[in-house]
């Protein structure tokens, strides 16, 4: 009698909110990577390319960005917590993993919390890129309430933003609402206490990132109670584009 095989069962497709430049069916974990502020989920394009096939990197695609640039932006860091792990869930059928940079480290924790209130396990591994812990709040940061003209400069401060936008003041204007909300989003969140995580937590920074002080990148020890790392970097918040490869072997080995 020959045996019965059972197939997987086929993947969601990936709709608004995710992307996957590089599917990798048979990794043994998928990664999600959540975008700064006024970032797209094509920015995660190089970091998927070089962790495929060891994981199945999924970029999250906020909306009012790119192809999404006529939905509203979603100001309210919680809400956009709740959206993304809805999209989430039905792709857990492995373990995950969560990479967040800057807003999307924020985003990241939140999202692994409601996963778990979801009834799925904590991530094997949650990494929070150039952003200070959630309970470390500064009182003084209200960029998404300035002039077009000061949101620029801080834009251009960062030095995050593709050179050829930071060119085209039109274009640079017309993802301003976009960055904009992404800001508040930012800005307005209070992490509410509660349990800690259980799984390791990877800090990345840089050494010269005015966003984020050596205290502030610590602090994120007090959220897991699992494993925790700190690392950093020569460069400012953008350190990622000076150091792409050794982040990418740090996350990798991590991983594996």
């Amino acid at each position: 009698m020959t045996p019965t095989t059972t197939a997987a069962p086929a993947l969601p497709a990936t709709g608004d909110w995710l992307r996957r430049f590089h599917p990798a069916d048979d990794a043994p974990v998928r990664l999600f990577c959540f975008p700064h502020a006024g970032g797209a989920a094509s920015w995660y394009f190089p970091m998927s390319r070089a962790l495929s096939p060891h994981a199945d990197v999924v970029p999250v695609q906020y909306p009012g960005r790119q192809d999404r640039r006529g939905e509203r932006c979603v100001e309210d860091l919680m809400e956009l917590a709740d959206l993304v792990t809805r999209e989430l869930l039905p792709w857990c059928d492995r373990p995950v993993a969560l990479f967040g940079h800057s807003l999307g480290a924020s985003l990241a924790f939140e999202v692994a919390l409601r996963l778990r209130e979801a009834g799925q396990p904590d991530p094997v591994a949650l990494f929070a890129s150039g952003r200070r812990a959630p309970s470390h709040h500064r009182e003084d940061q209200w960029v998404h309430l300035a002039p077009d003209e000061e949101l620029l400069a801080e834009i251009k401060a960062l030095s995050g933003t593709d050179p050829a936008v930071l060119a085209d003041d039109e274009l640079l204007r017309s993802v301003l609402p976009a960055i904009r909300g992404d800001y508040k989003a930012a800005e307005t969140y209070r992490y509410r206490p509660g349990p800690a995580l259980t799984c390791p937590v990877t800090v990345l920074t840089g050494d010269a990132d005015p966003a984020v002080t050596a205290e502030e990148a610590a602090g994120w020890a007090d959220h897991t109670e699992g494993p925790f790392a700190l690392h950093r970097f020569a460069g400012g918040h953008f350190y990622l584009s000076r150091h792409a490869a050794a982040v990418n072997d740090l996350v990798r080995g991590h991983l594996s």
